[in-house]
Protein backbone atom coordinates (compact mmCIF):
# COMPACT_ATOMS: atom_id res chain seq x y z
CA UNK A 1 0.00 0.00 0.00
CA UNK A 2 1.97 3.29 -1.34
CA UNK A 3 0.88 6.39 0.16
CA UNK A 4 1.66 10.30 0.11
CA UNK A 5 3.41 11.95 2.10
CA UNK A 6 0.29 13.69 3.01
CA UNK A 7 -1.35 11.02 4.03
CA UNK A 8 1.58 9.77 6.00
CA UNK A 9 1.43 12.69 8.42
CA UNK A 10 -2.06 12.74 9.01
CA UNK A 11 -1.98 9.47 9.92
CA UNK A 12 0.66 10.47 12.60
CA UNK A 13 -2.00 13.11 13.69
CA UNK A 14 -4.77 10.43 13.85
CA UNK A 15 -2.88 7.97 15.93
CA UNK A 16 -1.94 10.48 18.36
CA UNK A 17 -5.60 11.40 18.60
CA UNK A 18 -6.34 7.53 19.25
CA UNK A 19 -3.73 7.24 21.98
CA UNK A 20 -5.27 10.36 23.23
CA UNK A 21 -7.81 7.96 24.11
CA UNK A 22 -6.31 4.63 24.34
CA UNK A 23 -4.56 6.18 27.59
CA UNK A 24 -7.16 8.22 28.40
CA UNK A 25 -5.18 11.41 28.61
CA UNK A 26 -8.04 13.58 26.85
CA UNK A 27 -10.04 14.59 23.76
CA UNK A 28 -9.34 12.93 21.02
CA UNK A 29 -7.38 15.12 18.73
CA UNK A 30 -3.59 15.19 17.82
CA UNK A 31 -1.84 17.30 15.26
CA UNK A 32 1.30 17.42 13.31
CA UNK A 33 3.76 20.29 11.86
CA UNK A 34 5.83 19.79 8.76
CA UNK A 35 8.90 22.10 7.60
CA UNK A 36 10.25 20.84 4.19
CA UNK A 37 8.91 17.67 4.56
CA UNK A 38 10.21 16.52 8.08
CA UNK A 39 8.10 16.71 10.95
CA UNK A 40 8.89 19.52 13.29
CA UNK A 41 6.15 18.80 15.94
CA UNK A 42 3.93 16.68 17.03
CA UNK A 43 1.30 16.85 20.27
CA UNK A 44 -2.13 15.17 21.29
CA UNK A 45 -4.77 17.40 23.19
CA UNK A 46 -3.47 18.06 26.62
CA UNK A 47 -6.20 19.74 28.29
CA UNK A 48 -6.88 17.13 30.68
CA UNK A 49 -2.90 16.18 32.26
CA UNK A 50 -1.91 20.11 32.15
CA UNK A 51 -5.50 21.66 33.53
CA UNK A 52 -4.91 23.91 30.68
CA UNK A 53 -7.98 24.39 28.83
CA UNK A 54 -5.52 26.58 25.62
CA UNK A 55 -3.65 23.01 25.43
CA UNK A 56 -6.12 22.04 22.07
CA UNK A 57 -3.16 19.47 19.89
CA UNK A 58 -2.78 22.80 17.70
CA UNK A 59 -1.84 24.86 19.82
CA UNK A 60 0.52 22.63 21.97
CA UNK A 61 2.04 21.66 18.27
CA UNK A 62 2.67 24.84 17.47
CA UNK A 63 4.12 25.42 20.95
CA UNK A 64 6.14 22.65 19.99
CA UNK A 65 7.56 23.76 16.81
CA UNK A 66 7.95 27.68 17.64
CA UNK A 67 10.36 26.11 20.38
CA UNK A 68 12.58 23.72 18.26
CA UNK A 69 12.75 26.10 15.65
CA UNK A 70 13.38 29.19 17.55
CA UNK A 71 10.72 31.71 16.02
CA UNK A 72 7.19 32.76 16.59
CA UNK A 73 6.82 32.64 12.76
CA UNK A 74 6.30 29.41 10.72
CA UNK A 75 6.31 29.96 7.49
CA UNK A 76 7.05 27.19 5.31
CA UNK A 77 5.55 24.66 7.71
CA UNK A 78 1.88 23.61 7.41
CA UNK A 79 -0.50 21.40 10.06
CA UNK A 80 -1.82 18.35 9.79
CA UNK A 81 -4.59 17.98 12.16
CA UNK A 82 -6.99 15.06 13.20
CA UNK A 83 -10.08 17.15 13.37
CA UNK A 84 -10.99 20.89 11.32
CA UNK A 85 -9.57 23.17 14.50
CA UNK A 86 -11.98 25.31 16.17
CA UNK A 87 -12.20 28.47 16.16
CA UNK A 88 -9.13 28.90 18.95
CA UNK A 89 -6.89 27.21 17.19
CA UNK A 90 -7.74 28.30 14.07
CA UNK A 91 -6.72 31.56 14.88
CA UNK A 92 -3.35 30.70 16.75
CA UNK A 93 -2.65 28.79 13.01
CA UNK A 94 -3.18 32.04 11.39
CA UNK A 95 -0.98 34.11 14.08
CA UNK A 96 1.48 31.43 13.33
CA UNK A 97 1.40 32.24 9.71
CA UNK A 98 1.47 28.35 9.05
CA UNK A 99 1.28 28.18 5.47
CA UNK A 100 -1.20 25.14 5.25
CA UNK A 101 -3.67 23.20 7.16
CA UNK A 102 -4.58 19.65 6.44
CA UNK A 103 -7.34 18.16 8.51
CA UNK A 104 -9.51 14.84 8.79
CA UNK A 105 -12.16 14.63 11.11
CA UNK A 106 -14.77 17.84 10.56
CA UNK A 107 -16.67 20.31 12.93
CA UNK A 108 -19.71 18.41 12.19
CA UNK A 109 -17.85 15.39 13.41
CA UNK A 110 -16.55 16.25 16.42
CA UNK A 111 -20.48 17.86 17.31
CA UNK A 112 -21.76 14.36 16.78
CA UNK A 113 -19.52 13.53 19.90
CA UNK A 114 -20.29 16.36 22.02
CA UNK A 115 -16.99 18.50 21.25
CA UNK A 116 -19.17 21.47 19.83
CA UNK A 117 -17.87 24.64 18.93
CA UNK A 118 -20.50 26.01 17.06
CA UNK A 119 -21.65 28.14 20.05
CA UNK A 120 -18.03 29.96 19.74
CA UNK A 121 -18.91 31.06 16.40
CA UNK A 122 -22.49 32.14 16.94
CA UNK A 123 -21.05 34.06 20.36
CA UNK A 124 -18.29 35.83 17.53
CA UNK A 125 -21.34 37.11 15.21
CA UNK A 126 -23.31 38.50 18.24
CA UNK A 127 -23.13 42.10 19.19
CA UNK A 128 -20.88 42.41 22.68
CA UNK A 129 -23.86 43.04 24.90
CA UNK A 130 -26.00 40.63 23.57
CA UNK A 131 -23.32 37.48 24.17
CA UNK A 132 -23.44 35.28 26.79
CA UNK A 133 -20.31 36.31 28.68
CA UNK A 134 -20.64 39.46 29.68
CA UNK A 135 -18.22 41.95 28.55
CA UNK A 136 -17.91 45.78 29.71
CA UNK A 137 -14.79 48.07 29.00
CA UNK A 138 -12.42 49.68 31.70
CA UNK A 139 -9.47 51.94 31.48
CA UNK A 140 -9.39 52.84 27.58
CA UNK A 141 -7.53 56.10 27.96
CA UNK A 142 -4.64 54.67 30.47
CA UNK A 143 -4.62 51.80 28.36
CA UNK A 144 -4.44 53.22 25.02
CA UNK A 145 -0.77 54.65 26.07
CA UNK A 146 0.85 51.32 25.51
CA UNK A 147 -0.41 51.85 22.00
CA UNK A 148 0.93 55.03 21.73
CA UNK A 149 4.48 53.64 23.38
CA UNK A 150 4.35 51.12 20.82
CA UNK A 151 3.21 53.27 17.70
CA UNK A 152 6.36 55.68 18.27
CA UNK A 153 8.87 52.54 19.16
CA UNK A 154 11.43 52.63 16.37
CA UNK A 155 13.04 48.67 17.24
CA UNK A 156 9.70 47.00 18.15
CA UNK A 157 9.43 43.27 16.45
CA UNK A 158 6.85 43.46 13.87
CA UNK A 159 5.24 39.88 14.06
Amino acid sequence: METNPHQQFMRMAIALSEQNVTNNMGGPFGAVIVKSGEVVAASANTVVPTNDPTAHAEISAIRLACQKLNTYNLQGCVIYTSCEPCPMCLGAIYWAHLDKIYYANTKADATAINFDDQFIYEELERPMADRKLPVEQLLKEEALEAFKMWEKKEDKAHY
